[in-house]
């Protein structure tokens, strides 16, 4: 790996804080779907929650490919950063347990991590279209080995998985 490539990937990893708003995609039927969201960064790894009963629970449900973008700005430069994304509903109770208590707005919508109408989903990026505030370029990063599990790929958290990734300029 060379140093543009791991600076590109500390840069791309360094956005994520602990909440933040994105415009998540999701597809119903044919017709794309997007609404503001709160991405939830824990442990490395990306979450979104929902309601149970909510049109992109069962979106996902149907197709799990799910795209998110992220606003970027530094001062008057705009910026963004895509991701693409496979979406699954977390089913480990120890998981949404550990985020429901980390994300305070939850307890305004669900009594509890196990409430039926409490929705959980991860989302596992599998490439990201990335430009820097003040850029007009975008770099596109994704991994080396897509057949690979994502998983796998994903399992030492988003750090991890963007030091194995590649890059190629748009």
């Amino acid at each position: 790996m060379d140093n543009d490539d791991e600076t590109l990937r500390r840069e791309i990893s360094d956005l994520f804080g602990d909440l933040q708003t994105v415009f998540l995609a999701t597809v119903d039927g044919v017709q794309p779907r997007v609404r503001p969201v709160t991405l939830i960064h824990v442990g490395g790894k990306l979450f979104v929650g929902t309601g149970a009963g909510d049109a992109k629970a069962a979106q996902v449900r149907k197709n799990s490919k799910v795209e998110f973008r992220l606003l970027l700005e530094k001062g008057e430069a705009k910026g963004t950063l895509r991701a693409e994304c496979n979406a699954k509903t977390v089913t480990d109770r120890a998981v949404k347990a550990d985020v429901y208590e980390r994300v305070a707005f939850m307890k305004e919508f669900w009594s509890n991590s196990d409430d039926p109408r409490f929705v959980l989903l991860s989302l596992e990026p599998t490439c990201f279209e990335y430009m820097p505030a003040g850029s007009m370029q975008s770099t596109k990063v994704k991994t080396q080995a897509l057949q690979m599990p994502i998983a796998k790929r994903l399992s030492g958290g988003l750090a991890a998985w963007l030091m194995t990734a590649t890059s190629a300029t748009l």
